[in-house]
Protein backbone atom coordinates (compact mmCIF):
# COMPACT_ATOMS: atom_id res chain seq x y z
CA UNK A 1 0.00 0.00 0.00
CA UNK A 2 3.00 2.21 0.63
CA UNK A 3 4.29 2.23 -2.39
CA UNK A 4 1.11 2.96 -4.49
CA UNK A 5 0.65 6.25 -1.75
CA UNK A 6 4.30 7.27 -2.89
CA UNK A 7 3.58 6.94 -6.58
CA UNK A 8 0.75 8.73 -5.65
CA UNK A 9 2.44 11.80 -3.92
CA UNK A 10 4.76 11.91 -6.83
CA UNK A 11 2.17 12.08 -9.41
CA UNK A 12 0.03 14.89 -7.60
CA UNK A 13 3.44 16.73 -7.04
CA UNK A 14 3.56 16.80 -10.24
CA UNK A 15 0.74 18.24 -11.09
CA UNK A 16 1.26 21.13 -8.45
CA UNK A 17 4.46 21.67 -9.90
CA UNK A 18 3.11 21.88 -13.67
CA UNK A 19 0.07 24.66 -12.55
CA UNK A 20 2.43 28.25 -13.22
CA UNK A 21 3.41 26.31 -16.69
CA UNK A 22 -0.76 26.31 -17.74
CA UNK A 23 -0.82 29.69 -16.49
CA UNK A 24 1.57 31.33 -18.50
CA UNK A 25 0.36 31.79 -21.77
CA UNK A 26 1.70 32.74 -25.09
CA UNK A 27 1.49 35.74 -26.42
CA UNK A 28 -1.06 34.61 -29.20
CA UNK A 29 -3.31 33.11 -26.80
CA UNK A 30 -4.17 36.31 -25.71
CA UNK A 31 -2.88 39.19 -27.76
CA UNK A 32 -4.08 39.65 -31.69
CA UNK A 33 -0.92 41.03 -34.25
CA UNK A 34 -3.61 42.23 -36.49
CA UNK A 35 -4.97 44.84 -33.95
CA UNK A 36 -1.85 47.12 -33.28
CA UNK A 37 -2.64 49.72 -30.78
CA UNK A 38 -0.42 52.96 -29.83
CA UNK A 39 -1.62 55.35 -27.39
CA UNK A 40 -0.20 58.45 -25.79
CA UNK A 41 -0.82 58.83 -21.88
CA UNK A 42 0.23 59.07 -18.49
CA UNK A 43 1.84 55.93 -16.44
CA UNK A 44 -0.76 55.48 -13.29
CA UNK A 45 0.65 52.17 -12.11
CA UNK A 46 3.54 49.81 -12.45
CA UNK A 47 3.61 46.00 -11.55
CA UNK A 48 7.12 44.74 -11.23
CA UNK A 49 6.91 41.00 -10.80
CA UNK A 50 6.64 37.67 -12.29
CA UNK A 51 5.47 36.19 -14.40
CA UNK A 52 5.18 39.43 -16.42
CA UNK A 53 5.20 43.30 -15.57
CA UNK A 54 2.46 45.07 -16.18
CA UNK A 55 1.90 49.09 -15.90
CA UNK A 56 -0.89 51.14 -16.90
CA UNK A 57 -1.62 54.27 -18.69
CA UNK A 58 -4.26 56.94 -18.43
CA UNK A 59 -4.93 57.95 -22.12
CA UNK A 60 -7.64 60.94 -22.96
CA UNK A 61 -9.19 60.92 -25.90
CA UNK A 62 -10.43 64.09 -28.53
CA UNK A 63 -13.33 64.58 -25.88
CA UNK A 64 -11.52 64.48 -22.75
CA UNK A 65 -12.68 61.66 -21.83
CA UNK A 66 -10.24 58.69 -20.15
CA UNK A 67 -9.43 55.40 -20.38
CA UNK A 68 -6.91 53.63 -18.45
CA UNK A 69 -4.88 50.70 -20.85
CA UNK A 70 -3.40 48.02 -19.04
CA UNK A 71 0.18 46.66 -20.90
CA UNK A 72 1.93 43.69 -20.36
CA UNK A 73 5.40 43.29 -20.81
CA UNK A 74 8.71 40.84 -20.09
CA UNK A 75 9.67 39.34 -17.27
CA UNK A 76 11.19 41.60 -14.80
CA UNK A 77 14.37 38.94 -15.20
CA UNK A 78 14.29 39.30 -18.99
CA UNK A 79 14.06 43.32 -18.87
CA UNK A 80 16.82 43.90 -16.10
CA UNK A 81 19.16 41.90 -18.94
CA UNK A 82 17.98 44.68 -21.06
CA UNK A 83 18.84 47.49 -19.15
CA UNK A 84 15.27 48.07 -18.29
CA UNK A 85 14.90 48.24 -14.25
CA UNK A 86 12.09 49.29 -12.39
CA UNK A 87 13.03 52.88 -12.07
CA UNK A 88 13.07 53.38 -15.64
CA UNK A 89 8.86 53.51 -15.72
CA UNK A 90 7.17 55.90 -12.65
CA UNK A 91 3.86 56.69 -12.03
CA UNK A 92 3.94 60.00 -14.00
CA UNK A 93 5.80 59.58 -16.71
CA UNK A 94 3.76 60.73 -20.09
CA UNK A 95 4.75 57.72 -22.89
CA UNK A 96 3.77 56.49 -26.05
CA UNK A 97 3.11 52.55 -25.70
CA UNK A 98 2.98 50.59 -29.13
CA UNK A 99 1.56 46.85 -28.53
CA UNK A 100 -0.97 44.78 -29.55
CA UNK A 101 -4.68 44.62 -28.29
CA UNK A 102 -5.86 41.82 -26.47
CA UNK A 103 -7.90 39.22 -28.62
CA UNK A 104 -10.87 40.31 -26.15
CA UNK A 105 -10.70 43.84 -27.45
CA UNK A 106 -10.45 45.20 -23.59
CA UNK A 107 -8.00 48.02 -22.97
CA UNK A 108 -5.15 45.49 -22.62
CA UNK A 109 -2.24 44.83 -24.92
CA UNK A 110 0.89 43.68 -24.58
CA UNK A 111 3.22 46.70 -24.21
CA UNK A 112 5.86 46.31 -27.23
CA UNK A 113 7.82 49.23 -26.67
CA UNK A 114 7.83 52.27 -24.46
CA UNK A 115 8.94 55.65 -25.80
CA UNK A 116 9.21 58.39 -22.98
CA UNK A 117 8.75 62.37 -23.72
CA UNK A 118 12.66 62.95 -23.93
CA UNK A 119 12.68 61.06 -27.19
CA UNK A 120 13.76 57.80 -25.35
CA UNK A 121 12.58 54.08 -26.26
CA UNK A 122 12.63 50.85 -24.78
CA UNK A 123 11.55 47.90 -25.67
CA UNK A 124 9.43 46.37 -22.76
CA UNK A 125 7.66 43.33 -24.72
CA UNK A 126 8.47 39.92 -23.38
CA UNK A 127 9.71 38.95 -27.13
CA UNK A 128 12.85 39.26 -28.15
CA UNK A 129 12.96 42.93 -30.03
CA UNK A 130 12.78 42.62 -33.93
Amino acid sequence: MSKKLAILAAGIGLLISAAPVFAHHAFAAEYDRSKPVKVKGVVTKVEWANPHIWFFVDVKDENGNVTNWGFSGGAPGMLQRRGITKDVLKVGDVVVVDGFQAKDASHNASGNSVTFENGKKVFASGEEAP
